[in-house]
């Protein structure tokens, strides 16, 4: 694809605009990126279904826009019609499009929840459903000589985290997260469709049950909060629902998966971490650059013309950050494209900036940390099972992951 850099460009471009989100983006999304940077900072181009949006790639450029008060995450700022995935009210009125009174009113109701304080309470149990997951699936290979750890391991670690936050029940945290993930990579409209109409009836669902059974859950809190101190609206309270189990679980899936065929494919930076293990936070900052999932920020919708990269961009229009892209900025990284735990500074955008950086940090690391000690501790020998090549992948705009990662080890 040939780069489409359009300084001081009009609202309007003609058509057709350049899609860099191809097959060949599938294959490797940072050369891509990589074509992208070095033709300019911001580009106009069109996603999958032709909304036309502002690309912006440079990591000086994309953290300064995350937390530039100017560009609005609320839909009623655009003027081009975007849509998203047309979500129902009552799934739509999360964190992540809502501005600050409204952002900061609803973020005070769920924080406590993900302080580093009360993360730190909830080790045990992760510690529990990670001891459990590592011997099912060295049990597992054992027996069939190799198996999917993203099956197996990295999707139903962080379900049952959230789903505890959430007291969601166990057969229901699998069918949630396969919506979600059609949701996030549909095949067709009409499957996007399908997969939104499930999550919102499970959810609303959800909440009444919650309501006639309140326990000391997350959930439960949020339905007082509704309910007897009037502190938020019914769609807020099952749109934050959605968000904390959406963002809960596909993030850290991810990551694990990731991080896990990263190290395996990095044997010189494997040997290091498991020769010192107290360098685990480190490798998962340096994972979290290098081979963070999230390609894109929350889309943004300047509330007036706004400057980026030289580029003037008009109100209303839509603006994506590229945070993958930003990670591999040579201007920002020494060696960007190097996968390295002892890099100097592994300050990263992964889980946001600004106003919206992500609220369960913590306890993203957390489950990431604990995951990758206990296979890289229990599992020796640990390796893909298949080609890397030939491992699947799901890939748009919005996201990079693993749909299987078959391994096996030694025993």
């Amino acid at each position: 694809m040939t780069p489409h850099v359009t300084p001081n460009a009009a609202t309007t471009t003609t058509p057709p605009l350049p899609c860099p989100f191809d097959a060949s983006f599938a294959r490797d999304p940072h050369a891509v990126y990589a074509r992208l940077r070095a033709a300019g900072p911001v580009h106009r181009v069109a996603l999958p279904d032709g909304s036309p949006v502002w690309l912006v790639t440079h990591a000086s450029d994309v953290r300064a826009g995350l937390a530039d008060p100017r560009l609005s995450v609320n839909k009623r700022h655009s003027t081009t019609g975007f849509s998203g995935f047309s979500l129902p009210q009552a799934l739509d009125s999360n964190l992540l499009n809502i501005d600050p009174e409204d952002h900061l009113r609803l973020r005070r109701l769920v924080s406590k929840g993900f302080t580093a304080r009360h993360v730190e309470l909830l080790r045990a149990g992760i510690q529990d459903s990670v001891d459990e997951l590592t011997a099912r699936l060295a049990d597992r290979i054992a027996r069939c000589g190799a198996a999917d750890l993203v099956a197996e391991f990295a999707k139903p670690l962080p379900l049952r985290t959230i789903g505890a936050l959430l007291h969601v029940p166990a057969p229901d945290q699998d069918r949630f997260s396969d919506w979600i993930a059609t949701m996030l990579a549909p095949r067709s409209k009409e499957e996007l469709v399908a997969a939104i109409g499930h999550v919102h009836r499970f959810l609303v669902d959800l909440v009444a049950q919650r309501r006639a059974r309140p326990g000391d859950d997350m959930l439960s809190s949020l339905i007082a909060a509704r309910d007897e101190e009037d502190r938020l609206t019914e769609d807020e309270l099952v749109s934050l629902a959605f968000l904390i189990l959406m963002a809960g679980s596909e993030t850290v899936q991810h990551v694990i998966s990731g991080g896990v065929l990263t190290l395996l494919t990095h044997p010189d930076q494997l040997a290091a971490l498991r020769a010192e293990p107290a360098r685990l936070p480190e490798a998962v900052e340096e994972l979290l650059r290098y081979a963070g999932p999230s390609q894109t920020a929350v889309r943004r919708f300047p509330t007036e013309p706004v400057e980026i990269g030289g580029v003037r961009i008009p109100a209303g229009d839509t603006v994506l950050f590229c945070l993958a892209s930003a990670h591999r900025d040579p201007a920002r990284y020494p060696d960007p494209d190097r996968f390295d735990i002892g890099r100097e500074d592994k300050a990263h955008l992964a889980l946001g900036h600004g106003l919206h950086y992500c609220l369960g940090a913590p306890l993203a690391r957390l489950q990431i940390s604990l995951a990758l000690g206990a296979l890289l501790d229990r599992l020796p020998g640990l390796r893909p099972a298949r080609p890397v090549a030939e491992l699947p992948w799901a890939s748009t705009f919005r996201f990079h992951a693993l749909r299987a990662l078959p391994v096996t080890a030694d025993f």
